[in-house]
């Protein structure tokens, strides 16, 4: 099915649209604690997410598998931003044995990748796959002003979202993961792999939760 290149950009709307909606109402809103408000999250963006790769036709395995080596040395590299970052705020106490494990997995794997995709990964593919069908990304040039494109758009989606937590509606508050995600999505399009966001992201968010999951910015909800 032939598909028209903005309807690839409304996806790109619809992820920011979405992701402002659920933290909006199930965290400015409900105020649900953090293990509880990434339920809904979690559900409904795992499902806009398979929508758009059913919608496209991309294949994840191909994706992940495409200078799969680039990706990685781009996660390890951001991710030590990432982490230094996080490293850097005030730290706060973390649970401890078996719950400390969930959180690990639930906040910072979940959680991180979830956010990745919606914040890096859907955006970069979704802005490249729109202007791949004008003919822009034929030559190197192209390919350039797309990766600028593809980078702004995800800055854009992570703005949107973030303004949907009450935290997060001041400079302060939105700066630091605009920067964070910035920088993960710029590994993500200079390596040509989702590696690279995905692996940075979770790794950041599990620092946040060894950390300070009560302080540190980049694990939103706080009360």
């Amino acid at each position: 099915m032939n598909k028209m290149w903005y309807a690839y950009l409304l996806w790109t709307l619809g992820a920011a649209l979405l992701g402002f909606g659920i933290a909006a109402v199930f965290a400015g809103f409900l105020k649900l604690p953090r293990p509880i408000y990434l339920i809904p999250y979690v559900g409904l963006i795992s499902l806009f997410l398979y929508a758009f790769m059913r919608w496209s036709g991309l294949s994840i395995a191909n994706l992940l598998r495409h200078n799969w080596y680039w990706g990685v040395i781009g996660a390890v590299l951001v991710g030590a931003f990432t982490v230094r970052n996080i490293l850097s705020q005030p730290a706060s106490a973390h649970a401890e044995g078996l719950p400390l494990v969930f959180e690990i997995l639930w906040v910072g794997v979940v959680y991180g990748l979830v956010d990745a995709l919606l914040l890096s990964v859907l955006p970069v593919l979704a802005t490249w796959q729109g202007f791949s069908s004008l003919g822009w990304t034929s030559s190197l040039p192209g390919k350039f002003f797309v990766g600028g494109i593809a980078i702004l758009a995800s800055l854009l989606v992570t703005v949107i979202y973030h303004l949907g937590y009450p935290e997060c509606r001041a400079v302060a508050g939105i700066a630091g993961p605009t920067i964070g995600n910035g920088a993960m999505t710029l590994g993500y399009v200079l390596a040509n792999n989702p590696i690279a966001a995905m692996f940075s992201h979770i790794a950041m968010h599990i620092a946040g939760v060894l950390h300070g999951p009560a302080t540190v910015i980049q694990l939103p909800p706080h009360y």
